[in-house]
């Protein structure tokens, strides 16, 4: 990578400035690449032989059910990392699930070896790897209790009809969650869903409500 592209990766993840030897290590031996828009990164039982941080756009991961029912299991963004790829490398499985290109992406990609050795040698690594696994274990334990316990999406879209006014609802994400006893991951989850549905656009505090 050139040396402009340094200063672009310590950006996205800064994170890795607390060492530099480590960012030096990760740019000498990642490969940058750009993954157009609802392309297949991996599929349920690929082996992942390296592992994507996002520099731009958004990879979707999501499982497929028998009858080809589709469920998001997290977004990952830019200046995040897949933790099933992650896990995946570590422990030498296979990926459990589907990862796929929501918007057009670029990625560095580190082959499965030195990610291993990254892992073993920077405690930074560690702590970001571990970081993330935190994130994403609340967000989908908070999916498990949607789907379990209540179809939430309903709930969801009856408030967002009944609060909104000419379909615009200026609120946070939090503040929806809070109303409707749930967490703001899964109402950011349910709205991002929406969204790929056209049912709302979203902007920062606000949401516009499309099919009332």
């Amino acid at each position: 990578m050139q040396t402009s592209s340094t200063e672009e990766f310590l950006e996205t993840f800064p994170v890795f400035r607390r060492n530099q030897l480590l960012a030096a290590d990760i740019l000498a031996h990642g490969q940058r690449r750009t993954v157009a828009k609802d392309q297949v990164i991996y599929s349920e039982g690929d082996t992942c032989s390296a592992i994507a941080f996002v520099l731009s756009g958004e990879i979707r991961v999501f499982k497929i059910g028998d009858a080809g029912r589709e469920i998001t299991l997290y977004e990952i963004e830019k200046g995040e990392t897949c933790i099933l790829n992650a896990s995946c490398i570590i422990s030498k499985m296979s990926y459990p699930a589907y990862a796929a290109t929501a918007l057009d992406t670029e990625l560095l990609l580190i082959p499965a070896a030195d990610f291993r050795r990254l892992v073993s040698r920077y405690e930074e690594m560690r702590d970001f790897v571990f970081g993330i696994l935190s994130q994403r274990l609340a967000w989908v334990m908070a999916l498990v209790e949607e789907i379990t316990f209540e179809r939430m999406d309903a709930r969801l879209l009856e408030y967002l009809r009944e609060k909104s006014e000419d379909g615009k609802l200026y609120s946070t994400h939090q503040k929806i969650a809070n109303d409707l006893g749930t967490s703001r991951e899964v109402v950011s989850r349910l709205l991002k869903h929406f969204e790929r549905q056209k049912k709302v656009s979203l902007a920062r505090n606000f949401i516009q409500l499309i099919v009332q």
